[in-house]
């Protein structure tokens, strides 16, 4: 089995001032052909999943470059289209090839490109032809167009908001598609449109008992694959919103209603699907009310990874404002601040200004005495089998609240974000975190208790507030019975 395998995404919030730029994917994740690490990269799932089978299985796996940018505005027109382009040519000199694995994210929009996605795998189906079958590996943040589906033979989306799964997901998709391509089975997609916008943990009910038994649907009855589009709420283009996609065994008909069945169960537990939000201080409130263990409250509305810029400053100005003390926080993404940080060097106590530098929606940044605790170069934090950069870092205390300040922008994914800078959440009675569920698979091991918060930011919870002029109509929230 020949296989060509690649890697191309950003998830694109087209209401974000900053742009994705090909400097933004070269400075977050770039790899060339043949230098992807030895470890698995979100994103590069059948990447990974293709060579494990090079010894078991015999495959011939040529691998073309891998690329991730931290999700953010608008990809430039040039970013996409040479590296589009960089992926195309290195197929070509690849072919003939058996079939094809792409590991991609789903809700890429570029200057003149709606659908970056749905560009590229048709561009990659014009040039293998119309037998050689194509795979794709989705986050389920996604818009799950038809441009994309007509031109993927098999798409699969990681099923766990946290996204802890890309690893099994991507080697679903490699069986999946090498069944196709030896003739064993002949997949059939049936989508149902729940015209929908909104967000779905599954760390919590009713999604997690939800996406178990699609699972356990899974090789049963003619059914490939299940996979759950949540949608990108935060992308004006029109084809957002949530989506249920099957896959059956030439079960056209079956796998129709088995989407529209699942479909409308999804729609029934709309108004339960994301935990309860809290205003900053009354999560505040109930985090200093606990006697005992730690309480981790989330700041969902400056997650880098929907595209905020990571440095707001409302929770922490509150809970300097409050005293709220043994207690942490991060990551604020503040370069000139961490670089102020180095030059001090640890131990120094100084005067330091920091958060709050891309707008009003970033509120005003804090002015205050701190002292470095701890200075690391080209830090990391892990996110299940994977590591994330977030760069230079520096640990501040200011009135009795450890701060981790890092130099590239990524929200918070494992604890290691604060250990890793010498900061023990064993000993603080509360950490604030900016993320919006990736978070919770490692915070919520030690947590007593998680909160969600509904602090001002770019990413705000209300999406009736956000101003869609693209998006296709009726959909709910904006309308209260699209359905109807």
């Amino acid at each position: 089995m020949r296989c060509f395998t690649a890697s191309l995404g950003t998830e694109t919030n087209t209401f974000s001032p900053m742009l994705t730029s090909r400097a933004s994917f070269e400075e977050d994740f770039y790899v060339g052909p043949g230098r992807h690490p030895d470890r698995p990269i979100l994103f590069a799932g059948p990447l990974w999943a293709a060579r494990k089978r090079i010894a078991s299985e015999g495959w011939e796996v040529v691998e073309g470059t891998c690329t991730f940018a931290q999700p953010a505005g608008i990809t430039t027109r040039d970013a996409y289209e040479t590296l589009r382009d960089e992926i195309l040519e290195q197929l070509k000199a690849a072919m003939p090839v058996d079939i094809v694995l792409m590991g991609l994210h789903g809700a890429m929009v570029a200057d003149g490109y709606d659908d970056c996605e749905g560009d590229l795998l048709a561009r990659i189906r014009a040039i293998v032809g119309p037998k050689v079958p194509i795979g794709a590996e989705l986050d389920p943040h996604c818009h799950m167009t038809a441009k994309r589906l007509a031109a993927a033979d098999i798409i699969v989306c990681f099923k766990e908001f946290p996204h802890i799964d890309f690893v099994e997901r991507g080697e679903e998709l490699a069986e999946l598609i090498a069944a196709t391509a030896v003739g064993r089975v002949k997949p059939v997609a049936s989508v149902f449109d729940c015209r929908m916008i909104n967000l779905y943990p599954t760390t919590r009910q009713p999604m997690r008992g939800f996406v178990d038994r699609i699972q356990a649907m899974e090789g049963r009855d003619g059914v490939l694959s299940i996979s759950i589009a949540h949608g990108f709420p935060y992308a004006d283009v029109p084809e957002i919103g949530t989506r249920v996609l099957v896959y059956t065994d030439d079960r056209k008909a079956f796998g129709d209603e088995l989407a529209a069945r699942l479909g409308r169960e999804l729609i029934g537990f709309r108004d339960e699907a994301y935990p309860p939000v809290l205003p900053i201080d009354e999560a505040l409130d109930r985090a200093v009310a606990r006697n005992q263990g730690l309480v981790v409250i989330t700041d969902p509305s400056d997650n880098a990874g929907g595209g905020a810029p990571g440095d707001s400053t409302f929770v922490l100005r509150r809970m300097l404002e409050r005293r709220i003390g043994e207690a942490a926080f991060g990551p604020i993404w503040d370069p000139i601040a961490v670089r102020m940080c180095f030059n001090a060097g640890e131990g120094t106590r100084f005067r330091l200004r920091f958060g709050g530098k891309m707008g009003p929606g970033s509120g005003d940044p804090i002015d205050a005495e701190v002292t470095v605790t701890k200075l690391v170069r080209d830090a990391t934090q892990t996110f299940g089998d994977a590591l994330a950069a977030v760069g230079d870092a520096a640990a501040i205390a200011v009135d009795g609240i450890a701060v981790v300040l890092i130099t590239q922008r990524q929200q918070a994914f494992g604890t290691d974000l604060f250990t890793n800078l010498g900061i023990d959440l064993a000993a603080r009675r509360i950490c604030a975190v900016k993320s919006t569920n990736h978070f919770y698979a490692s915070y919520s091991r030690m947590a007593e208790e998680v909160l969600y918060t509904s602090a001002p930011g770019t990413l705000t919870l209300d999406f009736k507030s956000i101003p869609y002029t693209r998006v296709q109509r009726p959909i709910w929230p904006l309308d209260e019975n699209p359905w109807g």
